[in-house]
């Protein structure tokens, strides 16, 4: 298919963004941006975070899994389920209590000020470096189908899809981002219904006929018993749910969209909603994945892992299912991205530099320094990407996991520990607790072989990582 072709429709696609940005953020403030006015639709809201929980990595990187991990992730699914629900029933009544802009400003209130900037930090460094791994992997495939062919390098392109998500976030912010993601995940999962219609009629098989030639191949096994592989259902389980009750409770990006519906109820329903959809929404994907691997071996198809989907779609089937694909993409690279920027921004901008408290700042001022700090971001990602591209790893989904367990476990352990102690701490201590914590768990993973055999550590170095905090914060607690 032409490049040029392709470049259209995905211009016409960002102005459709732009259209929806306009309309939705004519009389923004700043409460708009940072929290839509706590007064978002809940279900647009859940509808919406669909797109953003999975993002161009699970679109890619979930289907390109299967051949190495069959159905294992529907085991991590099943443990984010379980964390939706203490997210929905213990965190969400907490951060509506007290009313929170920022969730960190809870780790203020309980520990005290190094407690709260250590929390809003580790989530600035997390957010950053998952953000632009997830769209990392998106700008390559856009660069290898479209922008290489046209003479466009790898940093124009990065360069030109951070402009468009600055366009259309800045001035909205969480106001925008709650509509043009329900747009955005709607166009994601028709892409993924599209897919898996094609390749179904491509081979003859029915669904179930489907499902019983991956069994054949152990394509779909999702429970794995043995107790010293990573993918022990418990270890999967429990690694899970608390990837969940971090990456979303204890994230600002997640919980802005969140604190942004106007009544506990309809949040709450939010997150179970999304949660639900959630389950079944990985297993077409994994499903697809199965199809995928299929499809390769039948063509003599060798690409392999993030590769496998991207090569199909663009070169084994028709225009139009092309065309979708990329528009599917771009779908799932947005809501994670934009969403992000904005969330860093707010973060940044609450609790790093403190605009809502700075006496005799008028909101011109206020503006303009978020403005400033929207721009900087975006420079950030960019330089991230870039580096991420030279590091050229063949999975990002295990990076972005791993990078979680090191940089969500001191958040887990913060927000463990002022929730279910009493006790306070010698504040000024906690950062270097928080920076102790992620290096033991590097070493530990690094030498896990020669410490503990045959066991492997695999997603519970998150809960490990938390517990160490914790531990830690005990033995700095006040007597």
């Amino acid at each position: 298919m032409s490049p040029v072709v392709l470049f259209f429709y995905v211009l016409t696609y960002f102005i459709i963004l732009l259209a929806v940005a306009w309309y939705t953020g004519r009389n923004s403030n700043n409460e708009s941006f940072f929290i839509g006015n706590r007064n978002s639709n809940w279900i647009l809201v859940a509808f919406g975070m669909i797109g953003t929980s999975l993002s161009g990595v699970t679109f890619v990187s979930v289907p390109g899994a299967v051949a190495k991990d069959a159905f294992s992730y529907f085991q991590i699914t099943l443990g984010y389920l379980i964390g939706y629900v203490v997210i929905s029933f213990v965190l969400l009544p907490m951060y509506y209590r007290l009313q929170l802009t920022s969730i960190y400003h809870f780790l203020q209130g309980r520990l005290g000020i190094y407690s709260y900037k250590t929390g809003a930090s580790f989530f600035i460094l997390s957010r950053t470096l998952g953000a632009t791994a997830r769209l990392y992997l998106v700008v390559k495939i856009l660069q290898d189908a479209i922008l290489s062919n046209l003479g466009i390098p790898f940093w124009a392109t990065t360069f030109l899809i951070l402009a468009m998500i600055i366009l259309y976030t800045y001035q909205g912010g969480v106001k925008t981002i709650v509509w043009t993601d329900t747009l955005q995940t709607t166009c994601m999962l028709l892409g993924l219904i599209v897919c898996v219609i094609y390749i179904l009629n491509s081979l003859h098989l029915s669904v179930i006929q489907s499902l019983n030639t991956m069994s054949v191949k152990g394509y779909t096994k999702i429970f794995f018993l043995n107790p010293d592989s990573k993918l022990y259902f418990v270890k999967q389980l429990i690694a899970g749910m608390f990837i969940s009750i971090t990456m979303t409770g204890m994230d600002q990006e997640m919980m802005q969209k969140n604190i942004s519906v106007k009544r506990l109820g309809d949040s709450q329903k939010n997150v179970m909603t999304m949660a639900s959809v959630m389950l079944i929404v990985i297993l077409l994907f994994l499903f697809l994945g199965g199809l995928l691997l299929l499809f390769a071996q039948q063509n003599n198809i060798s690409a392999t892992g993030d590769k496998l989907f991207p090569t199909i779609a663009l070169n084994y089937m028709p225009p139009f299912v092309g065309i979708i694909f990329i528009i599917a993409l771009i779908s799932a690279l947005f809501p994670s991205a934009d969403g992000a920027i904005t969330a860093l921004t707010s973060s940044f901008c609450i609790d790093i530099l403190n605009i809502n408290s700075k006496i005799g700042w008028t909101e011109k001022q206020k503006t303009r320094t978020r403005h400033i700090v929207h721009l900087s971001f975006a420079m950030l990602f960019l330089l991230f990407v870039m580096v991420y591209k030279w590091a050229n790893n063949p999975s990002m989904i295990g990076v972005i996991l791993k990078v979680a367990a090191y940089t969500y476990g001191p958040l887990l352990g913060l927000f463990t520990f002022s929730i279910l102690t009493t006790k306070s701490v010698k504040d000024q201590y906690v950062p270097i607790v928080c920076i102790i914590s992620p290096i033991l768990c590097f070493i530990l993973d690094k030498y896990q072989q020669t410490l503990f055999g045959k066991f492997e550590i695999g997603l519970e170095l998150l809960i490990i990582n938390g517990l160490i905090t914790f531990i830690g914060l005990k033995l700095i607690a006040k007597k």
